[in-house]
């Protein structure tokens, strides 16, 4: 069963597993999954006496902006800023936190500038703050071929590809991210639901992240209110981390298969 909490600009959906005096544990889903990622290793973790907490990250499930009006932002400072205002939500002064992909990214940011507030850091692909001021830097032709949905993120065409069908295309990603992994049709739909939320794509995608960017320029104070970003914000898709290698599913990383 889900519980549901207000955290800074969220209703944040997140199951929570073992007892409430157990040491807390944080894990943080990426693009394009969801909690069902940890449906594994969740129990695990509560079985050896920890509080695990398991939130839907802005724009999936049950969590909802709670102001229509909040730009639709994927920029790594929004998503480190939830993280907090759910810790701070929950009475969590301290937590372990584990994620991948954004979660991970949103894990490894409260653990940089509040480090007071994280026992441990477990980022799967390393320690992922993204290099705002080197995004502009070309990787090797074949890797920018892997970005391709990153580049169709940020037209109108893609923001209308993600309105249209957006669980066919991300189902197209975990098969070209994880080839090997051979995923049924249930495992995929029980994830795909959490695709199917309102506050994911912005309406009109390319005029409200143009005034996004826009409000936030060096010196002025970002969502996550210690970020030394030199850089301005990011497209809402546009933060996800590249491709995982071939192989990788969140089944077999949460079990540590």
């Amino acid at each position: 069963m889900l519980k549901q909490i207000e955290a800074g600009v969220l209703s944040v959906a997140y199951a929570e597993y073992g007892g409430p005096d157990g040491d807390p544990v944080v894990l943080l889903h990426g693009f394009p999954y969801d909690i069902h990622a940890y449906d594994v290793a969740a129990p695990l973790l509560a079985a050896r006496g920890l509080r695990v907490i398991v939130p839907y990250l802005r724009g999936y499930g049950p969590t909802r902006l709670l102001d229509a009006a909040t730009p639709r932002s994927g920029e790594q400072a929004a998503l480190g800023g939830d993280l907090l205002a759910l810790m701070d939500a929950l009475g969590l002064g301290q937590a372990l936190l584990g994620g991948y992909d954004w979660g991970g990214r949103a894990a490894c940011i409260v653990a940089a500038l509040w480090p007071e507030r994280v026992r441990g850091l477990v980022s799967v692909n390393g320690y992922n703050i993204q290099n705002i001021a080197r995004a502009g830097v070309p990787a090797a032709p074949e890797n920018e071929l892997r970005l391709w949905y990153q580049y169709y993120f940020h037209s109108e065409r893609g923001r209308a590809g993600l309105q249209k069908d957006r669980g066919a295309l991300c189902r197209l990603l975990w098969q070209l991210w994880s080839p090997t992994w051979a995923f049924d049709d249930a495992t995929f739909e029980r994830t795909a639901i959490a695709f199917d939320n309102p506050d994911s794509v912005w309406p009109r995608a390319i005029r409200g992240w143009r005034q996004s960017s826009a409000a936030w320029r060096p010196g002025r104070r970002s969502p996550c209110r210690r970020s030394r970003s030199t850089g301005r914000t990011t497209a809402s898709w546009a933060s996800a981390k590249p491709p995982t290698m071939p192989g990788f599913s969140p089944a077999a990383m949460s079990t540590g298969r």
